[in-house]
C-alpha cells in the first residue's frame, strides 16, 4: 500500500471544503485515516441541519466510530482544513486520535486562542500548517461572496 503525504490527505479534506462551499455553508472539510485510507470524511453542516455542532471534524468523527464500531480512534489521523475550535478539540480528546493535522489556523475561535494549554489527549500529535494558504483561501473567498451577495 502507498503512502501518501500529508498534503495528499488535506487535498482530500479541501475537497470536502468545497462541497461545503457549494452548499453555502462555511467551507471546511475533514478526513480520518487509518493505514493509508480514508476511512470517514466530512464538512461542515450547521446551516444545512439547523446544528450549532455540525462541525466539519464532528461530522468525521461520528462516521469513523460508526465504520469502525468503536468510540476510540488511537491509530488515525485527522486532517482538517482550519484549526479545531474548542468544542472539536474537546470531541478530539475524548476519541484519543493519534494525529490532528490542520491546515489553516484560526485566530478567532481556534483552540490555541481560546486556552493556554493543549485541551488535546497528551498522546495526540498536533501537525499545523501544512497546505495552510489553500486552506485559508477558500474561507477567504467564501466570505467574500458573501458580503458581496444581496440582502435578503
Amino acid at each position: 500500500m502507498t503512502e501518501h503525504s500529508n498534503e495528499f490527505y488535506m487535498k482530500m479534506a479541501l475537497q470536502e471544503a468545497q462541497n461545503a462551499y457549494l452548499k453555502g455553508e462555511i467551507p471546511i472539510g475533514a478526513v480520518i485515516v487509518i493505514d493509508n485510507k480514508i476511512i470517514a470524511k466530512g464538512h461542515n453542516q450547521t446551516e444545512i441541519l439547523q446544528d450549532v455542532t455540525a462541525h466539519a471534524e464532528i461530522i468525521a468523527l461520528t462516521s469513523a466510530f460508526n465504520f469502525l464500531g468503536a468510540k476510540y480512534l488511537m491509530d488515525a489521523s485527522m486532517y482538517v482544513t482550519l484549526e479545531p475550535c474548542v468544542m472539536c478539540a474537546g470531541a478530539l480528546y475524548w476519541s484519543k486520535i493519534k494525529r490532528v493535522i490542520y491546515g489553516a489556523s484560526d485566530e478567532k475561535y481556534g483552540f490555541k486562542c481560546k486556552t493556554n494549554h493543549s485541551i488535546f489527549h497528551p498522546k495526540t500529535e498536533i501537525i499545523s500548517g501544512v497546505l495552510a494558504q489553500e486552506c485559508s483561501q477558500i474561507i477567504k473567498d467564501f466570505f467574500k461572496q458573501k458580503r458581496n451577495e444581496p440582502k435578503k
